[in-house]
């Protein structure tokens, strides 16, 4: 599939859009994570699109690399260590390195999509995916008056179809505005989701919905998000 560079590159300018008059003092306060500031989501996604920029420019190269030589302990100690930038450094940093993953993007041809890369033992492509949940998702978070009935309808379609792991064997989701359906893994029919489609996605993800989807009995529990696989450094 090829990846939606474009609507990635409108999320971004989103997100810039949604920060351009934050301060300092906003940057400092909670976000609707538990235990970040606004300024933990903005290092992080700023270091999101730094990570996945190194990822494709080695995977163009033909060199695969692990998005972060310390694993998740380095990833959680550069985004506590630039946490704290002022509002400005902030939008500098985040600006400078969307503009970095963008430009990578643009030398990528149609073969290059698929060169590998360690993230989720996937390919270049699914970087591109990775980032657009990422920025549409932790807009959100940043509670700065974005919230999931703002995402584009392919965005919300596409997450719950990275999501739908998350749910027992056999649930069906239905989103009524797009007359379209999910089943969530193999086994016996079971509960029924119904809702739209934005606000299936914004359950699935773990945020709030606008309007909060219902279901044949209760809604099923949500198991963990997706996990990352072992990376592998032996692909070429």
């Amino acid at each position: 599939m090829h990846p939606p560079v474009a609507a990635v590159i409108d999320a971004h300018r989103s997100l810039e859009r949604v920060v351009a008059g934050l301060n300092d003092q906003q940057v400092a306060e909670a976000s609707a994570l538990p235990g970040w500031s606004r300024g933990h989501v903005l290092a992080h996604l700023t270091d999101n699109a730094r990570m996945f920029a190194r990822l494709a420019e080695h995977a163009l190269r033909g060199e695969l690399v692990a998005g972060y030589d310390g694993g998740m302990d380095e990833r959680n100690a550069i985004i506590e260590a630039t946490a704290g930038r002022s509002a400005a450094e902030h939008r500098a940093e985040l600006a400078a390195h969307t503009a970095g993953l963008e430009a990578v993007w643009a030398r990528a041809d149609e073969v290059d999509w698929s060169r590998p890369v360690t993230f989720r033992n996937a390919d270049i492509a699914a970087t591109v995916f990775a980032r657009w949940r990422e920025a549409w998702i932790h807009m959100v978070d940043l509670d700065l008056g974005v919230g999931p009935g703002d995402w584009p309808e392919d965005l919300a379609a596409h997450a719950i179809d990275f999501l739908l792991g998350r749910l027992p064997a056999g649930t069906l989701v239905r989103a009524e505005d797009m007359r379209r359906q999910w089943s969530a893994g193999e086994g016996p029919p079971g509960t029924v989701v119904d809702g739209r489609v934005r606000d299936l996605a914004a359950w699935l993800s773990g945020r709030t919905p606008v309007v909060p989807p219902v279901a044949t009995g209760e809604l099923p529990p949500l198991g963990p998000w997706p996990p990352h696989p072992p990376q592998r450094l032996d692909r070429v």
